[in-house]
Parts: structure tokens; C-alpha cells; sequence
């Protein structure tokens, strides 16, 4: 796809937003729907290139299964398939044979896992012959990615004598373990989690149609938006209160920069209050939801509030170096970016908004959809190369700007 250039034709915002389904929530319950032995319908799939490669995977008869840039969906479908009887071959795009690994294949060998590296070790693409295992007891680092830790819980059911999962170290994104917990519990999967043990009993899930929420995490480029804007009135469809996502901390944390949010049955309406008091400093540790840190490092780089945010771990292995990234990009406004170590930057007050600036995404659409709002700050158009990053996880994300005014044009 050719570059964008986006400017926002107004910066009072209004508009009600059918917002995409989330990802996370959905690859979880197309998992769960493939151990199931009997079929259920999922409503309000996700539309997400994340969702459709892995449903598409599902589906295929093939043995090859090329997820392409899509993270979650390799490590799920790792664990699946080394628990599948049959002969696979797992690959992905270049950035995906350079991501690791190795901590889920060591857990699932320690299961009698079939499973070898093809090209460098310790990542992708995996040669997987499957077979039916017998449980037991595994030691995990939990402080890498949640993802792992998933996987292997969504098919500790399966399991002859189920699973026990010993994790070591600081845990990280809890909430996306406890809506893979929930989840399966939902699905008659019974599970105690007692200190750092996590012990999953032998059984089958029980099939049930299931409703996919909205993604809180694209919700998080709405209310920077709503932050940025002049005002803003915004009706979001598709949010609950009592959310499985751990992004729906997005509510009190905006609410520290002045975007309030009442929840309605359908949904939430979001404004910003125009009177109010912006703090110097945001200190935020994100631990528990990584995946909008980049919307907060914008979003307080164009309000000119100090972020301190901890809790950045897991960035380091995304779809590209976050951390390292966002320092980039931002610095091209001017604003300087420190980072302190593997999990902490701080951003700092300053930038300059008003000339035209030219935003690399380096295949990662959580770079491009956090940076795009500070167009709002500009006179100018904001220039981004491959937009089409997007369709990973909010294939509507730029239709939906236009919408309310914030127009891009390919250029």
C-alpha cells in the first residue's frame, strides 16, 4: 500500500464509532473452538488480519501454515499442533523467524513434544510432528510474554493428568492470562491458581456460542484522540464495564488527563473536559495492559505532560522493538525520549507540531495508530509509510478517522 497523508479537518470531534471486535479475546475462542470436540459459533469475530490468518490456518487442510506477522496466532497454533497428531510445518514472515520461541517449545518438549527449528534456533519456522501428550508439571518464566503462558493453558485440558505451570519470576500482562483463564473456565475447563502455581484439570470443553466484546485496545486511539482534541463527544459501540481485558484500564487512566468516560448498554461515550487541569507528570507502570503504553507516549507528548511509564518488557519483542521505536518517531516532533534499562522510558515535555513530519510504522500497526492522532496538533498533513500495518488488528482504523474528520489521502 502507498504511504498516507492525514490531517484533521477539525479539531471540535464527534461521531459514534462501531468499533472492531478484539483480536486477543477472539483467537482465544477460535483455540478453544478447535480442542473442542463439538463446533460452536462465534458472533463478532474479530476482522483483523491477526483473527482471520489464525481462522483461516484453522480451516486449512494443508500442513504448511505460513501466520505471517501474526504473534499470538504462531504460538497458539504451536501449542495446538504439537498436541495434534499429524505432521506441520509452522512459519512466518522474516520479522516472525527473528521472534522467540523458545520458552513455550522447551515447555511443551518437557511434555514429550515433537518439535524442531528448521532455520535459527530458538525461532520460528517449527517442523511439529503432534501427537496426543500426557500432562505434568512445567517451570515457566512468566515475565516474557503472556502469550506462552496461554497457549499451553488453553490446552492443559487436553492433556492425559492435565497441566501444573510453576512460573518463575515478575508475571507479566496478568490480565490476558486471567481472560485466557476465564475463558476456558467458561468452556468447563476447571483451574486453581494459588501463588505461582497454575493447575488445569484434565477434561473436555463443552461447546457454547460465544459473543466477542469490542478491542479496548483500539479503543485506547480514541481517547487519545478525545485527549488531543480541541473538544471531543465520542460514542464508542461495543465496550463493557466488566471487560476480560486488561486494556480497559484505559478508563482511569485518561481520566488523569481529562477524558471522561460513562458507560452506557451498548457501549461508552467519551468527552473531553475542556477545563481541565493537566497534571506535569503521568507515572504509570504497564505491566498489566503493555499494548497502549505507545498511545499514553503520544498522547502525553502532545499534551506536553512528563510520562514515566514502567512495565515495558514485553515491547521489546513485538512486532518490532516498541520502546525503540516510539523514542524514534516521537523524537521526530522533537520530543525527547529516555529510555532507562529494558522496561522504562520517560518522555519528556516539549516538540514541535506544526511542520510535516514523515512516520515509519516498521510493520507494526501499534506504531502507525498511536502516532496518526497527532495530527490534530499539526497545520499540516502528517505523512505515514505502510498503512496497510493496520489491518493486523483494526482494518477500519483510518475509514473510521475520515469519518470524523480526520481525513488521509493516499499519496
Amino acid at each position: 500500500m502507498s504511504d498516507i497523508a492525514i490531517k484533521a479537518e477539525k479539531t471540535v470531534i464527534s461521531g459514534r464509532i462501531k468499533l472492531t471486535a478484539g483480536k486477543s479475546e477472539s483467537n482465544r475462542a477460535l483455540l478453544i473452538r478447535a480442542l473442542c470436540e463439538e463446533s460452536f459459533e462465534i458472533e463478532n469475530l474479530a476482522i483483523a488480519k491477526d483473527t482471520t490468518t489464525m481462522e483461516r490456518l484453522l480451516e486449512s487442510k494443508g500442513t504448511v501454515k505460513d501466520v505471517g506477522p501474526a504473534g499470538t496466532t504462531m504460538r497458539f497454533l504451536t501449542a495446538l499442533y504439537a498436541t495434534t497428531p499429524g505432521d506441520f510445518l509452522l512459519t512466518g514472515s522474516e520479522r516472525m523467524k527473528n521472534r522467540p520461541i523458545e520458552i513455550l517449545v522447551d515447555a511443551l518438549r518437557e511434555l514429550g513434544a515433537d518439535i524442531e527449528y528448521t532455520e535459527k534456533e530458538g525461532c520460528p519456522p517449527l517442523k511439529i510432528k503432534g501427537k496426543k501428550l500426557k500432562g505434568g508439571t512445567v517451570q515457566m518464566d512468566g515475565s516474557v510474554s503472556s502469550q506462552y503462558l496461554s497457549a499451553l493453558i488453553m490446552v492443559g485440558p487436553t492433556l492425559a493428568g492435565g497441566l501444573n505451570i510453576v512460573l518463575e519470576g515478575k508475571i507479566a500482562s496478568v490480565p490476558y492470562l486471567t481472560m485466557t483463564l476465564k475463558l476456558i473456565k467458561l468452556f468447563g475447563a476447571e483451574y486453581t491458581w494459588e501463588g505461582n502455581v497454575i493447575k488445569i484439570k484434565e477434561g473436555k470443553y463443552k461447546a457454547q456460542n460465544y459473543v466477542i466484546e469490542a478491542d479496548w485496545s483500539a479503543a485506547s486511539y480514541w481517547y487519545e484522540i478525545a485527549a488531543l482534541s480541541q473538544s471531543a463527544e465520542l460514542e464508542i459501540i461495543g465496550l463493557k464495564k466488566e471487560s476480560l481485558q486488561g486494556d480497559s484500564a484505559i478508563v482511569d487512566i485518561f481520566e488523569k488527563l481529562g477524558v471522561s468516560t460513562r458507560f452506557a448498554e451498548d457501549g461508552v461515550f467519551l468527552k473531553k473536559n475542556t477545563d481541565f487541569v493537566l497534571p506535569e507528570k503521568l507515572t504509570y507502570d504497564f505491566s498489566n495492559c503493555p499494548d497502549v503504553a505507545q498511545t499514553l507516549a503520544s498522547t502525553v507528548a502532545g499534551l506536553g505532560v512528563e510520562g514515566h511509564f514502567t512495565g515495558l518488557e514485553s515491547l521489546r519483542i513485538k512486532e518490532t522493538d516498541r520502546i525503540q521505536a516510539i523514542k524514534d518517531e516521537l523524537e521526530k516532533f522533537n520530543i525527547k525520549v529516555d529510555i532507562l534499562g529494558d522496561d522504562e522510558i520517560v518522555v519528556n515535555k516539549g516538540g514541535v507540531f506544526e511542520a510535516k513530519r514523515v512516520i515509519e510504522t516498521y510493520d507494526d500497526h501499534r506504531v502507525a495508530m498511536s502516532i496518526a492522532p497527532l495530527c490534530l496538533l499539526q497545520n499540516d498533513y502528517l505523512r505515514i509509510k505502510e498503512p496497510g500495518v493496520v489491518e493486523k488488528s483494526y482494518p477500519d482504523f483510518w475509514k473510521d478517522l475520515n469519518d470524523v474528520g480526520l481525513v488521509s489521502k493516499v499519496i
